[in-house]
This record gives structure tokens, C-alpha cells and sequence, in this order.
């Protein structure tokens, strides 16, 4: 029998099912909040105890999102105050092999090969309580070892590197529930995506192209605008020709006239885009306080503006006028469940939607991958390793060929 070790090196793994006692994992503490060199510090913890219907990933590599750049900052909520722990372990998305299981979880076994999304639920089967696992838990991805809940647990795309499939969840999850289960986009449609070469964007443009729909892609760079077009935009528009088109709060009057005129000549290049007079069936938003006036302005009759958050802030400003006269809808949109992420995920087992992974990082990257986003220096969707030795490897068969011979 192997005896339970203390700890293993970061970047290798037990034998298949060995649980050490302590995990290295990236913790943020209240003592530490700030930008992600400061707020994020390599620790030794402890594993994970685990609950009835959790399990226990060995994680392989970990998506880098924003919100483990809030939980850093303390801001704009506490998850640190909110979920009680003294350290928190960011990381919402995650591909590894499950190590362990708790009570009465029977239909997984130790071994598969897993991605995992992060909508934890606080009730069975009620997906209006939920969390977000790794930013409101403490469990999260940046650490050797995760807890999650067995419902978290998808079959991992076989063709894909861990750290590809490490790298699409939260933002792509979120991207299909918006589309395909909130919004109810009809092929023949035409979409507005604003960010269209962001991590929500550039899977709001191939799920366009995938159900039929013309979707018209908002970059900010030629480099953004051949990204969106190579993976199926219709059009694109650089909101740079039109510096006035974004809301801020505080304008004066000659700034309010100019930023009208610019959201109506907006409209217009999404006329001559079209070769019509109409607007997109669907806005897909998640930028908030300076683009949700032309939102709803822009939005053709009937049409409806979907949104899973607001990133230059949360409250809106618009002439509701254009709202109720034209008959448009405002949808929110919250992550994805269960279904609808392993709907989304079949999708990418089927070669049909891809990951558009632009930078990895290693292990010891973690705090400087996080601060390149905060930054701004970051687009598409950006993976790191964890438990995986070196980039390229597929399954656990080559990651454990890959440890041996790295040993």
C-alpha cells in the first residue's frame, strides 16, 4: 500500500488516487489585496475535504479569467467576507483527471478525464441558487487540486491539450446560454457582438456562424478584426472610427449631441453591412454603462439586447423611448447550468466550436498571467499549466509518460 504523502512537487502527481495531505495552490488573502503580483502568493494548504456528491480534480492546467483579478482586489464584493474563508483559491475554469469521490457520487471514477463548469449550485436542481465556483468559493482551479461538485463534471474533448480545454468554459458557456437559451437566436438573424475578439466574443461569433446567423463583430485593432473574421464573423467595425460613441458619465451637451450623432452613424455602417434599413435581431452586451445606449438604440424592432454583465459599469443610461416604442427586450443572462454547459461542451467534443487560446502560461506565470489581463495586454482566452508538465499533452496516459521522464 503507498503511503499518503505530506506534499508532491508543483508541476508532478501522486500515484492515481493517492490524495497528499497538502497542496501546493495560488491564495489570496485579505491582508494582501491588490493588483495580482501582490494579491496572488504560492502557499502550502491543505487538500480539500470532500462533501457527499463532490469530487476531487487533479488539475492539469487552469483558464485565467477576470474575476480571480477581483477576488485579488477585494472588489467590487469581498468573496473573502462573503464566503467566510481566511484564503481564497481563485480559478473558475479547469481541465484535469478526477483524483477522488465523495459520498454517494457513483457514475464517475477515478481516472476521467474532465473539464469542469463553474456554476455550483447551492440547492439540487435549483439553478436560480448559484454560485460561481472559484471566484464566490474558495475551491478554485489555481491550486494541484480541486474540489468541485459531480455535476460541475464534463467529459473533457479528447482532441483537445489540457490547457486548450482548460481555456473556453466560463466565457464560452456563457456565450451559448446568451445565444442559444436566453436570447433564442433563428438562423437568418443578424447580431451585434460587442467585444468581438474578447473571450465572450470570439464564441458569440462562432456560434453565429454555427446556427446560421450573420454576426457583426465590434473590435478595436485590424489584428481583432482577422481574428473575428477567421472564425466566421460576417463584418466587422472597429469602434475606433467612432471615438464618440461610448457613454460617460458627466457629459456636457456638446459631447451628448456628438455621441448621438455617432451611435446614428454606427447604425448606418450596420445598414450598408446588411444592404438594409434595419438593425440587429440581437445585441449581445456585456460591456454595460458606455455601450448600452446604442444597445438599445441600435436594436431592431422586435429585437432583443442579451447581457451577462457590465464590465465599464453597472448602472445604465438610455432613452427607454426606443425600448418600448420599437417593442424591444432587455434579457439577462447568468453563466449556464448544467444542460446548457454540456450542451455547449458537445459542440466542442463535435469540432464544431473551437478554443481560441492566444497565450499559456506555466505554473509559476500564474500572478503575471492575471496581471497581464488587468492590464489589458490580453485577448481571446488564456490557459496556464498546472499539474501538467509541458504544454501539447492530451490525455493522462502521455501526462504520466511526460512526468516519468521528466523524473
Amino acid at each position: 500500500m503507498t503511503d499518503t504523502p505530506r506534499i508532491v512537487p508543483a508541476g508532478s502527481l501522486p500515484e492515481l488516487g493517492v490524495v497528499p495531505e497538502q497542496m501546493h495552490a495560488y491564495a489570496i488573502r485579505p491582508e494582501r489585496f491588490g493588483p495580482p503580483r501582490s494579491s496572488f502568493a504560492l502557499e502550502e494548504l491543505p487538500v480539500w475535504d470532500l462533501r457527499p456528491g463532490e469530487v476531487l480534480v487533479a488539475v492539469m492546467a487552469a483558464g485565467i479569467n477576470y474575476n480571480g483579478i477581483w477576488a485579488g482586489l477585494g472588489k467590487p464584493v469581498d468573496v473573502l467576507a462573503k464566503h467566510g474563508g481566511d484564503f481564497h483559491i481563485a480559478g473558475s475554469d479547469a481541465s484535469g483527471v478526477i483524483w477522488a469521490l465523495g459520498p454517494d457520487v457513483h457514475d464517475v471514477d477515478v481516472g476521467d478525464e474532465v473539464v469542469v463548469h463553474c456554476n455550483h449550485l447551492l440547492a439540487p436542481g435549483v439553478n436560480e441558487r448559484q454560485l460561481i465556483w472559484g471566484y464566490e468559493t474558495p475551491d478554485g482551479s489555481f491550486a494541484q487540486f480541486a474540489r468541485v461538485q459531480r455535476q460541475q463534471i464534463l467529459d473533457k474533448p479528447e482532441h483537445l491539450t489540457w490547457e486548450e480545454a482548460a481555456s473556453y468554459g466560463l466565457v464560452y458557456y456563457t456565450a451559448h446560454r446568451m445565444l442559444v437559451d436566453r436570447a433564442m437566436l433563428q438562423p437568418g438573424e443578424d447580431v451585434l457582438i460587442w467585444g468581438g475578439a474578447g473571450g465572450l466574443g470570439v464564441f458569440a461569433t462562432q456560434l453565429c456562424a454555427a446556427m446560421g446567423a450573420r454576426g457583426i463583430a465590434v473590435v478595436s485593432s485590424d489584428e481583432k478584426a482577422k481574428l473575428a473574421t477567421s472564425l466566421g464573423a460576417f463584418a466587422t467595425i472597429n469602434r475606433k472610427e467612432f471615438p464618440d460613441l461610448q457613454y460617460r458619465d458627466g457629459m456636457t451637451e456638446t459631447e451628448t449631441r456628438a455621441h448621438r450623432e455617432a451611435i446614428k452613424a454606427f447604425g448606418k455602417r450596420i445598414w450598408d453591412i446588411l444592404g438594409e434599413k434595419k438593425g440587429p435581431d440581437v445585441v449581445f452586451e456585456h460591456v454595460g454603462k458606455s455601450t448600452f445606449p446604442a444597445s438599445v438604440f441600435l436594436a431592431n424592432p422586435f429585437g432583443r439586447i442579451v447581457i451577462c454583465g457590465a464590465t465599464t459599469g453597472y448602472n445604465l443610461t438610455f432613452d427607454v423611448r426606443h425600448l418600448w416604442m420599437k417593442q424591444k427586450r432587455i434579457i439577462g443572462s447568468h453563466f449556464a447550468d448544467a444542460d446548457s454547459a454540456g450542451r455547449a461542451n458537445r459542440l466542442m467534443m463535435q469540432k464544431k466550436i473551437k478554443p481560441v487560446m492566444t497565450q499559456m502560461f506555466s505554473w509559476n506565470e500564474i500572478p503575471e498571467a492575471h496581471q497581464a489581463m488587468f492590464e489589458n495586454k490580453l485577448h481571446g482566452t488564456v490557459s496556464c499549466l498546472v499539474g501538467s508538465p509541458r504544454a501539447g499533452l492530451k490525455n493522462f496516459d502521455e501526462t504520466r509518460r511526460a512526468h516519468a521522464k521528466a523524473a
